[in-house]
């Protein structure tokens, strides 16, 4: 039988410190913000307690953000628009995705929401993201206009 998995408060919400199941509404999620790549919560403590088999994350853009670099990874990936609309760049096309838009990359599809690239291509996302802001402990900005973040 699994056990429950302990949630700590981070400052910018709640994190699992253990392994086990857990529940955890997104406005009470830990949230990581960056200005180079919007905010995002993962649900998962990558340091101490990560995923085994899938991650998961909800990112919020601003106007003209990317959410990461263009590329392209070995698992498959899957995306759903939320809320708003934003470019979605793959494999050289551009596409417009709006609220509900569910996208589906096979494995080694290249991809982007918005749209940044490397300088030099490079498997290692340790080199392609140097000298990018590191991530801060914080909620998105316009953080009470997300729909999760009026419900209670």
């Amino acid at each position: 039988m699994a056990d429950q998995a302990r949630l700590e408060e981070t400052g910018s919400g709640q994190v699992p410190t253990s392994e086990g199941w857990f529940v955890v509404n997104v406005r009470d999620t830990a949230w990581e913000s960056t200005g180079d790549y919007g905010a995002r919560c993962r649900f998962e403590n990558r340091d101490e307690v990560p995923f085994e088999h899938v991650g998961m994350n909800i990112r919020v853009l601003q106007p003209g953000q990317p959410n990461c670099l263009y590329h392209a990874e070995s698992p498959e990936e899957h995306f759903l628009v939320l809320y708003g609309e934003c470019l979605l760049l793959v494999e050289e096309e551009e596409r417009l995705l709006r609220a509900w838009d569910f996208v589906h990359c096979p494995p080694n599809t290249r991809h982007v929401f918005v749209g940044a690239g490397v300088e030099t291509e490079t498997n290692s996302p340790k080199i392609a993201y140097e000298g990018r802001e590191d991530p801060r402990l914080e909620r998105p900005s316009g953080w009470g206009e997300l729909p999760w973040a009026r419900l209670r």
